[in-house]
C-alpha cells in the first residue's frame, strides 16, 4: 500500500518509540504532497487501509498471542531436546523470571507505537481531505476519522494492558513525551472511544461479510473491555459498565449479531460471514495469510498427516494435564485438554473430510490420518517411528539409559524437559488438504466475537457489587456451550452451585483457546490469579510488579524520559 511521506514515515514510528526529544519538520523528496496525492477514492481508501494493515502485523505471534498465552496456565513453548532453548526466554517467561531485553517485549512495545503513529499520521492526512469532491457518500469521512480513533484506542489499550502507563500523543508532531500515568492513560483510551462510537457506522446486516475495519460494535466492545479489565488497570472495579455495554451489544443496539450455531462457524473457512464476527484480520492465501499458528504448533511432519505440504517448527503446545506416569495433576489452573468434556465435539482429533467440512480442533494421540493412513513420524528422539502426541511431559525415550531414572514416573516433567512428541496441539484454525489447498489460509483471525460480549456479560452478573446475578451469568455462559455437543446436550453445564472463578477460567480457556490475539493472562490477572497461583511446573511469585511486562531496553535507547516500572530496574 502506498505511503504518502515517505521521508518522515519511520521518523513518526521513531516519534512514539525509539526518538529523543526532537521534534519533527516536514521535508518532501518528491512532488507528492497530500495536495497532489488524494485524487481519487482509491487512494483516500489505501491510505486509510495503512493503519489495518499495520494492525494485522500486530495482532499475530510474538507482539500479542506470546505475549498473552505464553508464561500462563495454558501454553508453554517449551525445550525439546535441542530445540527451542531461545537463550532460555520462554523459559523464564513460564517462569516469571523475565528480563528487560527479552525480545517478545520489544515486539509489543514498538507494536503499538507504531500502530498510533500510523493513526496519527493517516488521520491528519485524510482530514484535509475533501471527501464529496471526490465521488465518496456523506458521512464516510466521519467514520473514517472515527475509526482512526477508534484503532487508536486498541493500540492504547494494548499499551496499558502489557505495560501500563504510557506516552500520549495527539499529533504526529509532537516532541518525545514521557509516560503518562495509568489513569490517564485509560482516560485517553475512554476518551478516543466515546468520541468514535457515535460516528462510526454500524455492519450492514446479519453475517455480512467482515473485512477488518471497525463498526460500532467494535467499539464498544473494546470500551466494554477496557471497562472489564479497570480494576486491574487503575484499581477501580467498573464491571457494571463493563455489563451494561455487553447487554446493549447482545441486544443489537451497535448493529445485528448473533452467536453461530456451531462451534467451528466463527473460525472454518468462511467464518468472514460468520453471525458472531464483530471484528476479524481478513487472510487470504498470499495476501497477508493468517499461518503463524500453523507453523508454531505443527510438528515438523504434520503435513503428512494433513496431506498437505509446508512444514511446521514444533514449537508451542498445551500445558500437560498428566504426570509422566499418566496419573493426573491437581492444580485447580492448567490442565486444558483434561478441562474438555469427553464429549465435546471440540476434542475430538482433527481430521479434514472434504469439501471445507472437518472435525475436532487438536491434533492428540497417534499421528495417523483415521481416513487416508498417512502418517506423521518422528525426526528426533522418535526418529521414523509414527508420532503420538501425549498430554505430559518428559523424555520418555531416556528412561533407563545411563544417567537417567528406570520408569517413567520418576522423570522429571518441566519445561526444559520435552520432547518432539510431548504436549497436545491446538488446531482451531483448520486446515485443508491438497485437493482442496486453495482454501488454505481462507479462515480469517477472531479478534472480537459475540461469545466474548456473552462471557463478559456473565461475569459481570457473577461479580460482587454488581447485579450479582447468578442464574443470568449461568444461562448466558450455557447459550453458548450447547453447541459443543451432540444436539446441543451439555453433560456437564454451568450450574449456580459450580459456578466459580475457577470454573469461570474454565470456561474463558475453552472458547477463545488458541484464538486471534491471545487472552489468558488478561483473565488471569483480572480474577488475582496470574501470581499468586501454582500451576504447572510453575510456582507464585506473589509478586504483583509481575502483572506488567517490563519496559524494554530498547525503549529507553530511543526515549530518556521513559521511567521503568516498579519491581525492575532501568
Amino acid at each position: 500500500m502506498k505511503m504518502l511521506k515517505n521521508s518522515i514515515k519511520f521518523a513518526l514510528i521513531a516519534l512514539l518509540v525509539i526518538t529523543a526529544s526532537c521534534s519533527l519538520d516536514e521535508k518532501w523528496y518528491s512532488e507528492v504532497t497530500p495536495e497532489t496525492y488524494f485524487t481519487s477514492k482509491e487512494s483516500v481508501e489505501g491510505a486509510f487501509g495503512r493503519p489495518f494493515t499495520h494492525w494485522i502485523w500486530y495482532t499475530q505471534q510474538t507482539r500479542s498471542f506470546y505475549l498473552q498465552e505464553y508464561g500462563t496456565d495454558v501454553f508453554c513453548l517449551p525445550t525439546r531436546g535441542s530445540d527451542w532453548y531461545n537463550a532460555g526466554q520462554f523459559q523464564r517467561r513460564h517462569h516469571h523470571t523475565w528480563n528487560m531485553d527479552d525480545s517478545d517485549f520489544w515486539e509489543g512495545w514498538r507494536g503499538f507505537g507504531m500502530g498510533i503513529a500510523y493513526c496519527l499520521e493517516t488521520a491528519e492526512d485524510l482530514g484535509n481531505v475533501d471527501y464529496e469532491s471526490l465521488g465518496f457518500e456523506p458521512g464516510v469521512k466521519e467514520d473514517h476519522l472515527a475509526q482512526l480513533k477508534a484503532l487508536q484506542a486498541y493500540f492504547y489499550w494494548r499499551g496499558l494492558d502489557f505495560f501500563g502507563g504510557v506516552p500520549i500523543y495527539e499529533s504526529n508532531r509532537e516532541d518525545a513525551q514521557p509516560r503518562s500515568t495509568d489513569v490517564e492513560t485509560f482516560d485517553h483510551i475512554e476518551q478516543l472511544l466515546l468520541e468514535a462510537i457515535p460516528q462510526l457506522k454500524q455492519k450492514e446486516s446479519l453475517g455480512a461479510k467482515e473485512k477488518g475495519f471497525i463498526h460500532q460494535a467494535t467499539a464498544a466492545a473494546l470500551l466494554a473491555r477496557l471497562y472489564f479489565n479497570a480494576e486491574s488497570y487503575v484499581g477501580k472495579p467498573m464491571f457494571d459498565k463493563a455489563e451494561e455495554i455487553s447487554a446493549d451489544i447482545i441486544s443489537g443496539k451497535y448493529g445485528s449479531y448473533e452467536l453461530d450455531d456451531t462451534w467451528y462457524g466463527p473460525h472454518t473457512f468462511t467464518n468472514d460471514v460468520s453471525p458472531e464476527i464483530i471484528w476479524s484480520t481478513p487472510s487470504d492465501p498470499n495476501m497477508q495469510q493468517y499461518e503463524w499458528w500453523y507453523k508454531h504448533f505443527g510438528h515438523y511432519e504434520t503435513y503428512k498427516y494433513l496431506n498437505l505440504e509446508g512444514k511446521g517448527n514444533n514449537g508451542g503446545s498445551l500445558t500437560p494435564s498428566l504426570k509422566p506416569d499418566g496419573t493426573p495433576y491437581t492444580f485447580r489452573l492448567g490442565r486444558p485438554f483434561a478441562k474438555f468434556h469427553e464429549d465435546d465435539l471440540r476434542k475430538k482429533p482433527y481430521v479434514y473430510l472434504g469439501n471445507r467440512t472437518y472435525e475436532g480442533m487438536f491434533l492428540v494421540g497417534v499421528q495417523k490420518n483415521p481416513l487416508t493412513g498417512a502418517e506423521s513420524k518422528g525426526n528426533r528422539e522418535y526418529k521414523d517411528k509414527t508420532l503420538e502426541f501425549v498430554d505430559y511431559y518428559a523424555q520418555a525415550s531416556k528412561v533407563g539409559q545411563e544417567g537417567y531414572p528406570a520408569t517413567l514416573a520418576e522423570m522429571p516433567s518441566t519445561i526444559a524437559t520435552a520432547e518432539e512428541n510431548s504436549g497436545i496441539r491446538p488446531m482451531k484454525v483448520p486446515m485443508p488438504n491438497l485437493a482442496d489447498i486453495a482454501y488454505r489460509f481462507q479462515p480469517d483471525n477472531p479478534i472480537i466475537r459475540l461469545s466474548e460480549i456473552y462471557y463478559m456479560q456473565a461475569e459481570c452478573k457473577m461479580r460482587e457489587g454488581t447485579q450479582h446475578d447468578m442464574p443470568g451469568a449461568v444461562e448466558l455462559i450455557n447459550q453458548v456451550r450447547k453447541r459443543n455437543f451432540e444436539d446441543g446436550v451439555d453433560p456437564d453445564p454451568v450450574t449456580v452451585e459450580n459456578l466459580d472463578k475457577y470454573r469461570m477460567l474454565d470456561e474463558w480457556m475453552m472458547e477463545f483457546l488458541q484464538e486471534g490475539e491471545g487472552r489468558r493472562r488478561i483473565d488471569l490477572i483480572r480474577w488475582g490469579l496470574y501470581v499468586t497461583e501454582d500451576w504447572w511446573d510453575h510456582k507464585a511469585s506473589n509478586d504483583p510488579s509481575r502483572n506488567r511486562f517490563p519496559i524494554p531496553t530498547k525503549a529507553f535507547d530511543g526515549n530518556n524520559l521513559l521511567e521503568q516500572n516498579p519491581g525492575y530496574s532501568k
